[in-house]
């Protein structure tokens, strides 16, 4: 049987606030398989956005390991954790994070060319994620020249650029209207009926999270189904 693309074991991070100590995540186990589309749910404060950073190796546990892709990073130094991120993880924010004076396929581009693919395979490879995701035609388009709907789907074709294990989506429809919020939905759900792609993605709304396979509730530093 295949590892799972995500395996979460004991883990647990503790903040110290003042004098007191904070554990937004209390001693949590999870389990991402290939090809899954998984919702997690949570209320304010319940350590969403904590997880999702850990995950991402942007933060580091207290206690616990995890490993994305059979490589356990929880004791990885930076260098390393940086060539996680860049090549088995992909983002997907709120905000978008599209650098405003690249065009759509140099923002697209920019993943790849920080993994130092070359400028041809990059340019080829981006207008096919864009085309992927809808967006035939608005190739040379900046950020603010495109829709908030249209800048996510830059957002979603710069997370798939470097074929990645795993996309880990941030509240993804949080600034969209609702039409925007149905169709990134309907893409991220394609994407992985369709592709395969395995994506866990953090979501306050109901209607988003029942699109997926399985939505997860975190409360009170657990998880439960």
């Amino acid at each position: 049987m295949n590892e799972p693309v995500l395996k979460i074991e004991n883990l647990s991070k503790t903040f110290a606030v003042s004098k007191n100590k904070i554990q937004p995540l209390n001693n949590i186990d999870l389990e991402i398989e290939k090809g899954e589309f998984t919702a997690i749910m949570g209320p304010s404060g319940s350590g969403k956005t904590t997880l999702l950073n850990l995950i991402g190796c942007i933060d580091k546990p207290t206690e616990g390991k995890i490993r994305i892709d059979g490589i356990d990073i929880t004791q990885l130094p930076e260098s390393k954790l940086y060539k996680i991120r860049r090549d088995k993880i992909g983002f997907i924010f709120q905000n978008f994070n599209l650098l405003p004076y690249l065009n759509a396929r140099e923002n697209v581009e920019l993943a790849m060319e920080l993994a130092g693919k070359f400028k041809g395979q990059r340019k080829q490879r981006a207008q096919e994620l864009l085309r992927t995701v809808g967006l035939s035609g608005r190739e040379q388009h900046r950020p603010q020249k495109l829709s908030q709907g249209e800048q996510q789907r830059v957002a979603v074709a710069r997370a798939l650029a470097n074929d990645p294990a795993i996309i880990l989506a941030d509240e993804p429809t949080g600034n969209l209207d609702a039409a925007n919020k149905r169709e990134i939905v309907k893409l991220l759900s394609d994407l992985n009926k369709k592709q395969g792609t395995t994506i866990l993605m953090v979501t306050h709304d109901e209607q988003v999270a029942a699109h997926t396979q399985r939505t997860l509730l975190l409360n009170q530093g657990k998880i439960t189904q």
